[in-house]
């Protein structure tokens, strides 16, 4: 599993806006496509930042109106990222040693998608239940 290349596991439909947009979109975003990040492009598709759901605690906690605020104020500005040809262990790796949950996968400076903790979390549990089905088997 986590040996296979970025490029197998990495979502290629990525939600993103553009630093312009409001925090208030953002979140509608995520709820709607039930995601925990959004990624802030340049119209090139260029990664400018990143937008979480930590961001939005931490901005509602400090009395910013969402509405009023844009991203360019409030994202993870040149957030880290890896190329599709790193491998799922390299992402665990950099979410682990970094703290975040989600990584943008980028290819000569623009955006292919975005893995997430999550998505090897689905992984292992397909894994456990095929290794659960090879022992009733046996």
């Amino acid at each position: 599993m986590t040996e296979r290349p970025m490029s197998e596991i990495v979502r290629r439909k990525p939600v993103t806006l553009p630093a312009a947009a409001t925090v208030q979109q953002a979140c509608r975003h995520m709820r709607d496509q039930r995601i925990g990040a959004v990624l802030v492009v340049d119209p090139q598709l260029r990664l400018l930042g990143i937008f979480t759901g930590r961001d939005a605690v931490r901005l509602l906690a400090d009395g910013h109106n969402p509405a009023h605020t844009h991203l360019a104020q409030v994202m993870t500005r040149n957030p880290e990222h890896m190329p599709p040809t790193h491998t799922a262990i390299q992402a665990l790796r950099l979410m682990h040693d970094g703290g975040f949950r989600h990584v943008p996968v980028c290819e000569n400076g623009r955006v292919l998608g975005i893995v997430s903790s999550g998505d090897f979390r689905a992984q292992e549990h397909a894994r456990l239940d095929d290794e659960t089905g090879i022992w009733e088997r046996i």
